[in-house]
């Protein structure tokens, strides 16, 4: 899968309609960038490398905007950074081996998978002590960066359930969260990369230009007031279809 089978100027048309459809519904949607490249047959080490770019691209405005409106808790988001950062570093840092990367991949995508079309409300809480709270914060914080510098899935995905789960926070600040999180994640893999060359410019800036003209348009479209869960079941197939082809080529090459 190192030689695309997609035509740059292909794959930018596709990210900027998918970046424009996330946008319409105030997703930034970098949770699809990497099972596309993937599909595309992009070189495995630039996968993460493009992703965590386009994942800064996605959740800056965002960011600003939560920081703006008092929904960013700096004292709930530290102590997953705290974690988070170095081992996102880590994992940028590390250069894994191609079978060991979409291996880690696919156990990724299953967890999006699970994520996007588990159909069940996270009503419940469960109220941690303190102690226990940051334990299960740094431990949280540790893995979903180790992913986020590995793979270029920045972890939002996951985290904000899981700060509504364990009563960390309300939905506004577990968002505000999320967007935070995959930012100043991607930043320190992003980093890692760079300095060890694994990216490629080439591929990275006109990916980039289409997310950013896709997620301005989308995001200035009233008319496209689609269904945010809508949107993401779609899209998500596309995550079903690179599990498939991951499976095809860890299991049965």
């Amino acid at each position: 899968m190192d030689e695309m089978i997609i035509p740059l100027f292909g794959l930018a048309a596709i990210f900027f309609i998918v970046a424009l459809l996330y946008s319409s519904v105030g997703l930034g949607g970098a949770s699809s960038y990497v099972p596309l490249l993937a599909l595309a047959g992009v070189y495995y080490e630039w996968i993460p490398s493009t992703a965590l770019m386009l994942n800064i691209a996605v959740t800056l405005i965002g960011s600003i905007n939560y920081w703006k409106q008092g929904h960013l808790r700096m004292k709930l988001i530290g102590v997953f950074l705290l974690s988070s950062m170095p081992m996102s570093y880590l994992g940028g840092a590390i250069a894994l081996d191609k079978e060991v990367f979409y291996l880690l991949l696919w156990v990724t995508l299953v967890f999006v998978a699970i994520r996007i079309y588990w159909k069940g409300e996270l009503r419940l809480e469960f109220k941690l002590h303190p102690k226990s709270q940051l334990f299960v914060s740094l431990l949280l914080g540790a893995v979903l960066g180790f992913v986020s510098g590995t793979v270029g899935i920045g972890g939002g995905i996951y985290l904000v359930p899981l700060i509504i789960l364990f009563g960390l926070g309300t939905e506004q600040e577990a968002a505000a969260s999320g967007a935070a999180f995959i930012l100043l994640n991607s930043m320190a893999g992003l980093v890692a990369r760079f300095q060890r060359g694994a990216v490629s410019l080439e591929l990275m800036l006109p990916l980039l230009l289409a997310v950013l003209a896709g997620g301005f348009l989308g995001s200035r479209l009233g008319a496209m007031r689609f269904n945010p869960l809508t949107i993401q079941k779609i899209l998500g197939l596309v995550v079903i279809l690179a599990l498939l082809l991951l499976s095809r080529n860890i299991w049965f090459s």
